[in-house]
C-alpha cells in the first residue's frame, strides 16, 4: 500500500511539472563541439526522463543477469527448507498426538532437507519419538546430549525432568529442575520445583530466598506469593517449636497474618503464644481460624491450653467453641471428647449421636464405643460401635496427591509441589455410609437400653421345643440383638377381644415353642458366654469385615 502510494504521488509531481512546462514555452540551446543544438524546453525535460529510466532499465537487467544463479539457489534452499519445516510441524504433531510411527518417518525427512546442528526441534523430535516407541534410555541420551550445546540445555533439563517424574524418580527430578532454575530463574516449573525440593529438605531460608526472587520477577501473583511464604514460616516455625517456642513466636504470627486460614499456622501460633502465658492472643487466633474452618487440632490445642484445667474447664472451653460454628461435626466432637474426659456420658453420647444424625463418620463410632466402655463396659456393644466404625465413611486427612498424611507438610511427598497438603476425605476411602440393613435409630435404641449384662444372665433359658417340627431355615440375626441377648418373638395375630384372658397362657406357650425351635443356638450362646466378654468375630453380621484394618481402631482398641 505504500508503494502505490509513492507511486502515485511521482507520477502526479511528473504530470504537475510537465504542465507547469508546458504553459510556459522556451528554448533550450546546448552548444557542443562548435554545433549548436536548440531545442523546446518540453522536448529537453521529455528527453532527460527517458534517459533516466533507461538507465534504470539496463542496470536493472544487468544486475539480474549477474545475480541470477545466486537467486536460483537461493529459491532451490528456500523450498528445501520450507519441505523440512513442513516434515517438522507435522512431526511434533504427530508426536503429540501419540503418533511414533507418523514422527519417526518425519524425523527421517527433516534430516534430509534440514541441517541437524543447527535444527534443535529435530533432537526434541527425536528426543519423543524414543519416548513413545518405549525407547525410555535412548530418549534420555538424546536428553542429556542436548545438556552439551548451551541453546538446547534447558530444553534437555525439561525433558530429563520430565522423563525423571514419569519413572517416579523424584530425586532426579529435582536434581533437574533446581539446574534449571539457576539456568533460567524466569522458568515456572523450573523454579517451583527447586522450590519444592528446598522444602522438602528443610532449607527454609534458601525456599524464602528463591520465592523473593520470583516475586521480584513477577513469576507470581502477590497472593500466591504470601501464601507460599506464609507456608515455608510456618514449617519453620514448627520445626523451631520444640527447641526453641521464643525463635518461632514470630514466625508463626508473620505466617498466620499471611494467612488467616492456614490450620498449621494458627496453631503453631497459638501454642507459641500459651508456652509464654499470653492466653487470650492465643485463644483469639484459634477462634478466628475455627470460624473460618472448624479442625480438630484446632478444637484440641484450644481445649488443652492451659495446662492445669480440670476435665470440667475443659468441657467449658469445648462449648465456647463450639457455640463459635454450631450445627458442625467437628463441634460435637470436641464437646463429645471434652464430655468423655468430665465424665458427663450422657452429653458425650448426645454430641456423638448428633454426628452420627447428621454426618456419620469413623470417628463417631469410635467416640461412642469410648463412652460406651466407661458407661457399661458391655464388650457387646463396644463391639458393636467397632463394627459400625469399620463400616463407616472415613475422617478427613491431609491429602496430597493421592498421598494421605496424619500430619500436615509443606510440600507434596509425590510431586514436591509447595502448599500441596488439604484437609479432605481421602478419595480412595468414599464408601456407602452404612449397609442398607443397619439401620441408625434402631441401633441407637438398642444400645441405649438399661439392660446390664447381670440382667442378661438372670434370664431364664427357655428349654428346646420337644414336638418335632420342620426344618427352618438359617435366621440371620441382628448384631444389637447379640448385644442385647433379648430374643424378640413373632408377634401372632391379635385375638378377638373376647377370648383374650382364655387364650393368654396357649399364645404364650405358642410363643416359647417358637422362641426355642427357631432360636435355640442364641440362648445356648447367652448362657456360655455371660461370664466373660466377648471377643470373637460377630458370626450372623454379614456387613463386618473379617479383621480390621482402620489404624486408628487397631491403636485405640487392641482386639487382635
Amino acid at each position: 500500500m505504500t508503494r502505490i502510494l509513492f507511486f502515485f504521488i511521482v507520477v502526479l509531481l511528473l504530470g504537475v511539472g510537465f504542465a507547469w512546462l508546458a504553459d510556459r514555452p522556451g528554448d533550450l540551446v546546448l552548444t557542443f563541439a562548435g554545433m549548436q543544438y536548440k531545442v523546446s524546453l518540453m522536448v529537453a525535460a521529455s528527453s532527460i526522463v527517458a534517459i533516466v529510466a533507461a538507465v534504470m532499465l539496463t542496470w536493472w537487467l544487468v544486475k539480474s543477469i549477474i545475480t541470477s544463479p545466486y537467486a536460483l539457489r537461493r529459491h532451490f534452499r528456500a523450498r528445501k527448507r520450507d519441505r523440512g519445516y513442513q516434515s517438522l510441524s507435522t512431526g511434533l504433531i504427530a508426536a503429540g498426538a501419540g503418533d511414533g510411527q507418523t514422527a519417526r518417518l518425519m524425523i527421517k525427512q527433516a534430516e534430509k532437507l534440514l541441517n541437524v546442528d543447527q535444527e534443535p526441534l529435530i533432537k526434541l523430535l527425536d528426543a519423543q519419538a524414543a519416548m513413545l516407541e518405549g525407547r525410555t534410555d535412548d530418549a534420555r541420551a538424546k536428553f542429556e546430549a542436548m545438556l552439551d550445546d548451551p541453546e538446547t540445555k534447558l530444553l534437555g533439563l525439561r525433558g530429563l525432568y520430565l522423563e525423571a517424574q514419569r519413572l517416579g524418580a523424584r530425586d532426579a527430578s529435582r536434581h533437574y529442575a533446581e539446574e534449571a532454575a539457576l539456568l533460567a530463574p524466569n522458568v515456572e516449573w523450573a523454579a517451583s520445583a527447586a522450590l519444592g525440593q528446598k522444602t522438602t529438605h528443610g532449607d527454609w531460608d534458601g525456599a524464602l530466598l528463591l520465592l523473593d526472587k520470583q516475586k521480584a520477577t513477577k513469576q507470581i501473583d502477590k497472593e500466591k506469593a504470601k501464601r507460599e511464604r506464609a507456608v515455608i514460616l510456618t514449617a519453620k516455625a514448627i520445626e523451631t517449636y520444640e527447641s526453641d517456642p521464643v525463635n518461632a513466636k514470630p514466625l508463626a504470627i508473620e505466617a498466620n497474618k499471611l494467612a488467616p486460614d492456614l490450620v498449621p499456622a494458627a496453631i503453631v501460633a497459638a501454642k507459641a503464644l500459651f508456652a509464654q502465658g499470653d492466653l487470650r492472643k492465643g485463644s483469639k487466633i484459634l477462634e478466628y481460624t475455627w470460624k473460618r474452618e472448624p479442625h480438630p487440632d484446632v478444637a484440641e490445642t484450644y481445649i488443652h491450653a492451659r495446662v492445669g484445667d480440670s476435665p470440667v474447664d475443659r468441657l467449658k472451653r469445648a462449648r465456647h467453641l463450639a457455640g463459635l460454628y454450631p450445627h458442625h461435626a467437628e463441634s460435637s466432637l470436641a464437646i463429645g471428647h471434652a464430655a468423655l474426659s468430665a465424665g458427663e456420658l450422657k452429653e458425650a453420647r448426645e454430641a456423638a449421636e448428633a454426628v452420627l444424625r447428621s454426618t456419620p463418620r469413623e470417628s463417631a463410632y469410635l467416640l461412642l464405643a469410648d463412652i460406651e466402655e466407661a458407661q457399661t463396659g458391655d464388650q457387646g456393644r463396644v463391639r458393636q460401635w467397632l463394627s459400625r466404625a469399620v463400616k463407616a465413611p472415613r475422617d478427613p486427612a491431609w491429602t496430597a496427591d493421592g498421598y494421605v498424611s496424619e500430619r500436615w507438610a509443606p510440600a507434596s511427598p509425590v510431586t514436591g509441589k509447595l502448599d500441596a497438603f488439604t484437609w479432605k476425605v481421602p478419595v480412595e476411602q468414599i464408601g456407602p455410609v452404612i449397609d442398607a440393613g443397619d439401620d441408625f435409630d434402631s441401633a441407637l435404641a438398642t444400645a441405649q437400653s438399661k439392660q446390664t449384662p447381670e440382667t442378661i444372665e438372670a434370664k431364664p433359658v427357655l428349654p428346646p421345643r420337644k414336638q418335632e417340627t420342620k426344618p427352618q431355615p438359617e435366621q440371620t440375626i441382628d448384631d444389637t440383638d447379640v448385644v442385647d441377648a433379648e430374643i424378640v418373638p413373632f408377634e401372632p395375630l391379635a385375638p378377638k377381644p373376647a377370648k383374650v384372658a382364655e387364650d393368654k397362657p396357649a399364645a404364650e406357650k405358642d410363643i416359647s415353642q417358637m422362641r426355642a425351635s427357631v432360636l435355640p443356638p442364641l440362648t445356648e450362646k447367652v448362657q456360655e458366654d455371660s461370664s466373660e466378654p466377648f471377643f470373637g468375630p460377630v458370626p450372623d453380621d454379614p456387613g463386618v469385615k473379617p479383621e480390621y484394618k482402620s489404624p486408628q481402631i487397631n491403636k485405640k482398641f487392641k482386639l487382635f
